[in-house]
C-alpha cells in the first residue's frame, strides 16, 4: 500500500508512535509518506519506501496567523494525487484529521482517498479546556473513514465527550527489536550505583504530563524510609 502519514513531527508520544509505525509499515513493504512541518524526530533516514513532503507556509501580509491547516491539507492534496495514495493516517483530529478531510473532498472527483484518524488524549484534554472546540472536533471523528484510540480508557473519554462510539481501541506498542530488555544494565548501575529504586518519568513535560507529581510521588516514597531516586 502506499500510505500518507501526518504527525507532530516534535517530540511527544504521538510522533513518535507514528513515525515508528511509519518505518515499521515500510520494513514491511509498504510505501510511506510522511507529510509534516519538518521531519519528524524519529524519522532519522530516509530511503525507496520512506518519504518526507514538507509542508511549505505560504508568507502573505494579510494573515496575521499563518494557515498551517490549509497548507496541510494542500500538501495532502498534492502528495495523494502525485503518489497514488491508498489512505492518509493522521495522529490528533485537531487539526489533522481535518485536513485531511478537507484534502480528501478537494480530490474525490479524480480519487478518493480514506482518511483514518488516531486520537491521542490532548484530543480530550483540548475540548476539555475550550468546549468551542467540540463541534469541529466531532464532525472530524464523523467524517473520518476510521477512527482509533490508543487505549480503552480514551475510547470512553471520546464516547463521554463527543456522543461517538465507532472506534477501534489499538494501543501503542514497543517494538521489540529495538527494545530488549536487559538482565543487566549498565545505565542502572550509573544512575544507581547503590541499588537505590528508581522512579522514571518519560514525556515532552508539558503541564498536562504532570510531570511535578513524580516530585511528590519520589517525596512519598521516601518518607516511607526507601532509597530511591527520580
Amino acid at each position: 500500500m502506499r500510505i500518507g502519514i501526518t504527525v507532530y513531527p516534535t517530540y511527544g508520544g504521538s510522533g513518535i508512535v507514528g513515525s515508528e509505525l511509519g518505518r515499521d509499515l515500510a520494513d514491511r513493504g509498504h510505501e510511506v509518506h510522511f507529510i509534516s512541518s519538518f521531519l519528524p524526530t524519529r524519522l532519522t533516514e530516509l530511503n525507496e519506501r520512506i518519504h518526507f513532503h514538507e509542508v511549505e507556509m505560504m508568507q502573505y501580509p494579510l494573515f496575521e496567523h499563518q494557515p498551517y491547516d490549509l497548507a496541510l491539507a494542500t500538501k495532502m492534496a498534492t502528495v495523494a494525487r502525485a503518489e497514488k495514495l491508498d489512505l492518509l493516517h493522521v495522529h490528533y483530529a485537531i487539526p489533522h484529521s481535518i485536513s485531511a478531510i478537507l484534502a480528501r473532498e478537494s480530490i474525490k472527483q479524480k480519487m478518493y482517498v480514506p482518511v483514518i484518524t488516531t486520537l491521542h488524549g490532548t484530543d480530550i484534554t483540548l475540548v476539555g479546556a475550550d468546549r468551542s472546540y467540540l463541534p469541529i472536533t466531532r464532525y472530524g471523528l464523523q467524517q473520518s473513514d476510521g477512527v482509533t484510540a490508543v487505549s480503552k480508557f480514551l475510547k470512553q473519554a471520546t464516547i463521554e465527550t463527543f456522543d461517538f462510539d465507532e472506534i477501534e481501541v489499538i494501543p501503542n506498542f514497543i517494538c521489540q527489536y529495538h527494545y530488549k530488555h536487559l538482565d543487566e544494565s549498565p545505565l542502572r548501575d550509573e544512575l544507581a550505583p547503590n541499588g537505590e529504586r528508581l522512579l522514571v518519568h518519560v514525556s515532552n513535560f508539558r503541564a498536562v504530563k504532570r510531570p511535578a507529581d513524580c516530585v511528590e510521588i519520589l517525596s512519598r516514597v521516601r518518607k516511607e524510609g526507601i532509597d530511591a531516586r527520580l
